[in-house]
This record gives structure tokens, sequence and C-alpha cells, in this order.
């Protein structure tokens, strides 16, 4: 008797191996359609980015309309989870998180997701990923998108941590390793800027401005002061590259640390205005310029 044949015999129905598939399925439509600048339309859209990609410890008290339940974005929650809700001193505080352990292509749906599960979920309770559906809420339909919220940067992440209450010894190991790997951080505040972070990552400093321009406008622009020689924020600073993420361009300058990030306001006003002379340029790039936006490009790297 001949051997059954096992050509096409695929993962048995309801097994991990057909779980798995299918969530890769899944994820490949994700991509196929996720958003180029999923916070576009919100006034907190480049600081959103900036949060998510590489500020350590924040919280963002966010717009949310028609409720009375506060809900505020933290860079990350304990564990990475999208959203948890503590009792505060008898009251519920109400967090989703930004950077996440599990997410889909649009962190727009997922955060969306997130704030409606915490404005009505008890305290005590967590959820590890969002997992939005096809008629959740985006971020744009809960928040206010013309507010731009206020943000408070922290230095540890002891906010974890309840006031008042005595952690567990293990939490508390927990906290203690994540205040070790953080870097000092801060947000500038200066008129017209707006999501430029400064971080001390020990050898040097670094700003970093996540902009709202369109990315091929802004390269223009800054190929343009930087053949003029204005790319930098003055002295004891260096334009060291520029990342693209979530659709928007982040040019990056090397500072020297031993000045306090509000010393680099002023110039970052400065460098804004240069900016905005150049994007109101319409004509084609010199020779000098062109050479300036190559340079520029092969110093340009892409997050996602």
């Amino acid at each position: 008797m001949g051997k059954k044949s096992k050509r096409n015999s695929g993962p048995k129905p309801g097994s991990n191996r057909a779980a798995k598939l299918e969530a890769r399925r899944l994820e490949r439509e994700a991509e196929s359609v996720a958003p180029t600048r999923p916070f576009a339309g919100l006034a907190a859209e480049c600081d959103l980015v900036a949060l998510r990609e590489f500020v350590p410890s924040a919280l963002v008290e966010l717009p949310v309309r028609d409720t009375d339940e506060p809900v505020t974005a933290a860079t990350v929650l304990p564990g990475a989870v999208a959203a948890l809700v503590r009792d505060e001193n008898g009251d519920a505080g109400r967090y989703v998180g930004l950077q996440v352990q599990a997410h889909t292509a649009d962190p727009a749906a997922d955060l969306g997701a997130a704030v409606t599960w915490a404005q009505n979920a008890a305290p005590g309770t967590s959820l590890t990923f969002a997992d939005p559906q096809a008629d959740s809420p985006r971020l744009h339909d809960v928040l206010d998108a013309d507010t731009l919220p206020a943000i408070t940067v922290h230095q540890s992440f002891d906010w974890w941590i309840p006031e008042g209450v005595q952690p567990a010894p293990e939490v508390a190991a927990t906290v203690a390793q994540a205040n070790a790997a953080i870097m000092p951080s801060a947000r500038l505040t200066a008129d017209g800027v707006v999501a430029a972070w400064w971080v001390d990552a020990g050898e040097r400093a670094h700003l970093r401005w996540v902009r709202p321009e369109d990315e091929d406008a802004l390269m223009l622009a800054l190929a343009r002061v930087h053949a003029a020689g204005g790319l930098h924020l003055g002295e004891g600073s260096r334009f060291a590259g520029s990342f693209r993420t979530h659709g928007l361009l982040v040019p990056v300058f090397d500072l020297d640390r031993e000045k306090h990030p509000d010393e680099w306001a002023a110039p970052t006003v400065e460098l804004g205005k240069r900016l905005d002379d150049a994007l109101t340029v319409d004509a084609p790039l010199t020779a000098a310029e062109t050479r300036a936006r190559d340079g520029l490009r092969g110093r340009q790297v892409t997050l996602r």
C-alpha cells in the first residue's frame, strides 16, 4: 500500500500555527493600508511622533472630547501595555501608552481604541494590545484636534507608582532598573518652536526637531539653509543628520552638553526663521544647494 500523500496539507484549523499564519496575513493587510502620517490633522502631531519614537519619560493630558473622564498619554507604561486604569486616592487614573509592545500599522487607530477602553475600564485593569476594529474610533475621533495638550517631562519613571503606594519589591526593582537607563530630556519652550526635544546622551547632547512640513519641501529648505552656512544652532552645535518617521522629517543636531537646554531655545527660534524663509523660495536649487541636498540625503535614515 502506498504512503498517504502529505501534499497540500495545511495547518490544522484552530492550531497555534494556523493562528500565527492568520496573524501574519492580517498584519500584511494592515501594512498595505498603513497611513503615511497617522497623526496628521492633530495640533499635537509632531509631539506625538516625538513621544512615540524617542522621548524617554513624559505624560500628556489628552484633550479628549465629550467626556468627564480625563485620559493621560504616557511615553511608556509598565510592561509597555496599551492602557491601564489605576486607583489614585479614590480617583481613577486613566492612561494610554505611546511606546507599546504590540501594535498595528496605524498608531492613531491603536490610540483611539486604547482611549475608548481606558474611559470605560475599572481601576486595577490593563490592556495589553489595543486591537482596533474596522469600526473603532481613531485618535482623531476622540480628541479636540486643534488643542495642543500640556506635556510634562519626567526625568524618571517614579510616576509608575501612584503617590502614597508602597510598591512590591519586584515593582520597585523594575522602576529602579528603568530609571538607571533613562537619559535626561527636555522639550524646548520658545515662540514658534514646537516639538524640539533636547536629550543628554552622555558624551554629547542632541536636539531632535520634529517638523510638520512635507518631507520633500523641508529637505529643499534644509539644503538652501545648509548651502548658505546657516544649518546650525550657533557655537557648540553641529548638524548631525536627519531621520524620517511617520511621514515627517526630523533634523538632528549635536550639541555641547555643558549648556542648559534653555540656552538652545533662542538659537532654535533663529534656525526656524531661516527654515521658514527657505520654505517660501520658489526656484530651482542652485548648484551649491543641490550638492548640499545630496549630502543631506546621504545622512538620512528612515525609522518607519
